[in-house]
């Protein structure tokens, strides 16, 4: 099996056979949101968005912590700075767009991303979980929108994602009251799609994935852009983007390979029912 293993700064990236694997790698401090984890999304997405044999990209974290939030240190360091500019409103507004820039390419990333969460996702962990498209979890999981117990408000889009995915009123409840959020009730809210025993969450992960990466790859994206969108856009405005994506999509070798298979009487190239198994 060729694997590729690339040591960033608080966590690693794997990439097996289609299937790139980004782990948060500093249980000590609960895989805690720091500055060096920040940085090593920007790396990742460079590496994930310039390999066209990556199909699908796993996020999670070691040590039975997903995210547990911001790195509370370095915020305390932030604050005490000798240096008024550096703990200035200006100053963190900055931080906040330094981290779009890469979030923007996480959500719109035109591969599927699966959120594995064994753990906290709490603050920060938790608006990473909202970006993926999927996330399974753990037994032990929770999630928090716990920026009100530190007096800020949850950043990384969550107050974008969050009311979509539950509604208005649960976003409201969670981020005022910044409570945890069993996986349970994540499940029912279908904040999360599955959970399994955390000695198998990877395992599960990595079994959906595979099936999700037999997919057709620019479908796949153009379908992704377009739902990504379909809450900010006019009726006309989906109906014209679906016709330029399906014309995109129509000639794509895949569609033909597809069509080609199906009229000779050969099993359907991409089958979700038939790749259960897999």
């Amino acid at each position: 099996m060729d694997t590729s293993l690339i040591p960033l700064r608080d966590s690693q990236l794997v990439i097996t056979r289609g299937i790139a694997e980004f782990t948060h790698q500093r249980p000590d401090i609960r895989n805690a949101f720091s500055e060096a984890l920040r940085l090593d999304y920007a790396d990742m997405l460079d590496i994930v968005e310039k390999d066209r044999a990556i199909r699908v990209l796993i996020v999670t974290g070691s040590g039975g912590s997903f995210c547990a939030g911001g790195d509370l240190k370095a915020l305390k360091a932030l604050h005490e700075h000798a240096d008024p500019s550096t703990r200035s409103a200006d100053a963190m507004s900055r931080r906040v767009q330094d981290m779009h820039t890469w979030l923007r390419r996480l959500r719109h990333l035109d591969i599927p991303v699966i959120a594995a969460v064994d753990g906290p996702a709490a603050g920060a962990g938790f608006s990473l979980a909202l970006a993926a498209d999927f996330v399974l979890a753990s037994t032990r999981a929770f999630f928090c929108m716990s920026f009100a117990r530190i007096g800020l408000i949850p950043d990384l889009g969550a107050l974008y994602e969050l009311p979509r995915m539950v509604g208005m009123a649960l976003a409201k409840e969670l981020t005022f009251t910044a409570r945890r959020l069993t996986v349970e009730e994540a499940l029912r809210h279908r904040i999360v799609h599955s959970v399994h025993a955390p000695e198998s969450l990877l395992d599960e992960t990595r079994r959906f994935a595979r099936r999700l990466s037999a997919g057709p790859r620019e479908a796949t994206a153009l379908a992704k852009r377009m739902l990504n969108t379909s809450f900010d856009v006019s009726y006309e405005a989906a109906l014209e983007m679906e016709c330029r994506a399906q014309g995109l999509a129509a000639t794509t070798p895949w569609h033909a390979e597809a069509v080609a298979a199906f009229l000779a009487g050969e099993p359907a190239r991409f089958d979700w029912e038939r790749s259960g198994g897999a």
